[in-house]
């Protein structure tokens, strides 16, 4: 499994893709655009299989 993880590719309130890290902790983002700072962090997984 990789350490790192994917950077978000845009912004998830305005949607623009001008994203930097932010030095507030680990996963944060700010946007130049809109001048919001978000953090992505992983919630978990599903306890049954998701069907179609």
């Amino acid at each position: 499994m990789s350490e790192t993880r994917s950077a978000p590719l845009y912004c998830p309130y305005c949607g623009e893709e001008d994203l930097r890290p932010n030095e507030a902790g680990h996963g944060a983002w700010e946007c130049h655009a809109c001048a919001r700072v978000f953090t992505v962090r992983f919630a978990g997984l599903l306890s049954r299989a998701v069907t179609r």
